[in-house]
């Protein structure tokens, strides 16, 4: 009965600060910053938390991360880490709404760049802001120790620097006290309020490629007088569709180049060209392999063309793995938050989030949240709702979240954190 009222003022305090996490995620979505640059925000979440007379409120953590502590009223030895991240993507903001970004980072690495929160990491933070809010008004029941981490840097630091998630574990974030659960929820074109789990891999293992094919640089006029790469760039690019083909044909993986970098004018052939891209793989045991191919593939193709080619595998990432254990000790907390017919399995996806590093060490798990016009057919796939603004993934100009779900996402996180604390959440 009494955890029956708690939840229930949980819910109430959710309601109370729903419509501060909409301002909230406004500002942010006007504001965003990359990664590893994201000094305002992490300025802004800081100032917040001290707000709430949070037992501690630490900044400064692998670049601009911030982890605010609070410690429960009542003795318990379990600890809850709660994670947003709150980088932004060099990708124009083409969403339509009022509060779109016109930011360009002028200064970043290869840019400059237009930026805009179009994976949803605005949402997020405002999220777990709110939950932070929910949750220190009730810090006098609440048992053990709730972490609130805000963590820079997943969509990846600039190839020479440090950051993301590895980067706030080696620092010590979680050193006092030690999470014994991690959880966080990711924001996707799914029905408005459901929640998407998955036993098993949530996300895939990821890592960076830089592949830089060498020649010898001439005027336009007379290729024959130097080595062109832009043929063994070409190549390249052409047999990276046909990789998947050698491995099983029932382990996912896919080899994306989505930047392409030349150093020429239109009438000078470049000494080099540099290709960016990224590896993911369903099973991360396949990664080590594709890794390899890949090498063979651009090292032989440069040959071809008289060329050479140097490919470097950076920022891997291991993928997000819930296991059936802590699935089934959610469940019956999600559907009491949404509802029993809004909480569904979601199929694999080759997505990659950092998160996984501390699921991996501490436990927990990672799950979906609905924030777009969708319904499910019949097959459970998400399909656009009549009248509505339709489905658009993550990293496009258009991505959108409905306002209206970021307070679900507050109640989850304040429930999921309240009932592992308490002891009815745990494997």
């Amino acid at each position: 009965m009494a955890d029956e009222v708690l939840h229930d003022e949980l819910d109430r305090r959710a309601e109370e600060v729903a419509e501060q996490v909409v301002t909230w995620r406004r500002h942010l979505h006007q504001n965003p910053e990359l990664s590893n640059r994201e000094e305002r925000t992490a300025r802004f979440v800081a100032e917040h938390l001290r707000s709430l007379g949070l037992d501690e409120v630490r900044t400064g953590i692998a670049g601009h991360g911030v982890v605010g502590v609070l410690r429960g009223g009542v003795p318990g030895e379990r600890v809850v880490a709660l994670r947003a991240d709150i980088d932004a993507l060099p990708v124009p903001d083409a969403c339509g709404v009022e509060f779109a970004s016109r930011v360009v980072d002028r200064d970043y690495p290869g840019g400059p760049f237009p930026v805009s929160h179009a994976c949803g990491h605005d949402c997020h933070t405002a999220m777990l802001m709110g939950a932070a809010t929910v949750l220190a008004g009730v810090r006098d029941r609440l048992p053990g120790t709730a972490l609130f981490v805000f963590q820079p840097a997943e969509e990846g630091p600039p190839v020479d620097e440090k950051g993301g998630a590895r980067v706030m574990v080696e620092e010590g974030a979680f050193g006092d006290p030690t999470p014994t659960m991690a959880f966080g929820l990711h924001v996707t074109p799914y029905p408005k309020g459901y929640v998407g789990y998955r036993v098993g891999n949530q996300y895939g293992a990821s890592c960076l490629v830089r592949i830089v094919i060498g020649g010898r640089q001439v005027h336009g006029s007379s290729p024959w007088q130097g080595i062109d790469p832009m043929p063994a760039a070409g190549a390249i690019l052409v047999g990276v569709g046909q990789l998947y083909r050698q491995v099983d044909a029932f382990h996912p993986v896919t080899v994306s180049i989505g930047h392409v970098e030349d150093v020429g004018r239109f009438n000078i052939i470049g000494e080099t060209v540099t290709l960016w891209g990224t590896i993911r793989c369903a099973d991360e045991s396949d990664m080590a392999d594709v890794q390899k191919r890949l090498t063979v593939l651009a090292e032989n193709s440069a040959a071809a063309y008289g060329c050479t080619a140097t490919v470097e595998h950076l920022q891997d990432v291991p993928p997000v793995h819930n296991t059936r254990e802590w699935v089934d000790a959610a469940l019956p907390t999600f559907r009491r938050v949404v509802g029993e017919d809004r909480v569904v399995e979601t199929s694999a996806t080759l997505g990659y989030d950092d998160v996984s590093e501390f699921i991996d060490r501490y436990g927990g798990l990672y799950v979906m949240l609905g924030v777009q016009d969708a319904t499910l057919d019949g097959t459970g796939r998400p399909t656009p709702a009549p009248g509505g603004r339709g489905l658009v993934p993550n990293h496009n100009p258009r991505f959108y979240a409905d306002d209206t779900t970021l307070v679900t996402g507050v109640r989850l996180h304040a429930h999921t954190a309240y009932d592992h604390l308490s002891g009815v959440l745990a494997p």
